[in-house]
């Protein structure tokens, strides 16, 4: 009998359609997506982590207004003419390694219709093959980058997989919790049953929640197109999962290193703080800085 062909991972998408709206004014004419961490817009730093991965194709969901990251991540030969001709080589060679990190393709969501319909725009460019899913707001700081760890788990188990981390408290109500158990011979993979969307705390059935790193299988656009719109006229995707889990097996993952929630002013505060710190460059004079900052 024929061995089923394992498939890989060579595509990420990125959804990057949304308005940014909390962190007004500074994204009325700038993606929040662009804004930055230390020197490195947000976006930059997941499609970095996609590569590590193996992605090689990269698919930006993008919308109104968010031309500029199709420049950053195209070749710039006016500012790498006049770096080169000022003998910056150390700065040419940034400028043109972000051009360099992968193909980077673009396909444009024309409403706000959910994270759901987000992805389901990537379908024609993604074709019949499974695929990652990063959001650009949560950046996961690991030595072992996190999509790479959860490429690992589908490898091994060529099912859809979903990043999660333990979120104690009352704080699961903001999040999509997992109704799961650990696998027997896997313990960072749960077999998920259910998902329940932002639960009140006495009735999550976990503690484990859903972060922005998703690999899915390609039924998962089936699913999206058959799902009924919720609140908001949205497209949810933790809907198409959850239908997804009538047809196959799908497991959370609970992946090594620290999220961090730049999608909201404190979380995006305390990540440029702690990247800066980590800065070889940086570190040394920020943190006797802040030793020496009035409280």
């Amino acid at each position: 009998m024929t061995e089923k062909i394992r498939q890989k991972i060579r595509k990420a998408v990125f959804p990057a359609a949304g308005m940014g709206t909390r962190f007004l004014p500074a994204t009325k004419a700038m993606p929040k997506e662009m804004l930055c961490l230390v020197d490195k817009p947000l976006i930059q730093y997941g499609v970095e982590e996609a590569v590590a991965a193996g992605c090689t194709e990269i698919i930006i969901v993008t919308g109104r207004g968010k031309s500029v990251m199709e420049d950053h991540f195209d070749s710039s030969p006016e500012l790498e003419a006049s770096l080169e001709a000022r003998n910056k080589i150390a700065l040419l060679e940034v400028a043109r390694s972000v051009a360099k990190l992968a193909r980077v393709t673009y396909t444009r969501q024309s409403e706000p219709l959910g994270l759901g319909h987000a992805v389901l725009q990537a379908k024609e460019i993604v074709g019949d093959e499974p695929f990652a899913v990063l959001l650009p707001d949560d950046i996961v700081d690991a030595s072992t980058p996190c999509m790479k760890q959860m490429v690992e788990a589908f490898n091994e188990t060529q099912c859809s997989i979903l990043g999660s981390e333990v979120v104690e408290g009352d704080a699961i109500s903001a999040y999509g919790c997992l109704d799961c158990t650990p696998d027997a011979e896997n313990p960072r993979l749960l077999a998920v049953k259910n998902m329940v969307e932002k639960p009140k705390p006495e009735e999550a059935p976990s503690h484990n929640a859903i972060i922005g790193r998703y690999v899915l299988t390609p039924r998962i656009f089936e699913m999206i197109e058959g799902i009924t719109p919720g609140a908001g006229g949205e497209l949810q995707l933790t809907d198409a999962i959850k239908a997804l889990l009538k047809y196959e097996k799908v497991y959370g993952f609970s992946y090594e290193g620290k999220r961090h929630d730049a999608g909201d002013k404190l979380g995006f505060l305390k990540a440029t703080v702690e990247f800066a710190l980590k800065r070889d460059d940086l570190g040394p004079g920020f943190r006797e800085w802040l030793k020496a900052f009035p409280i």
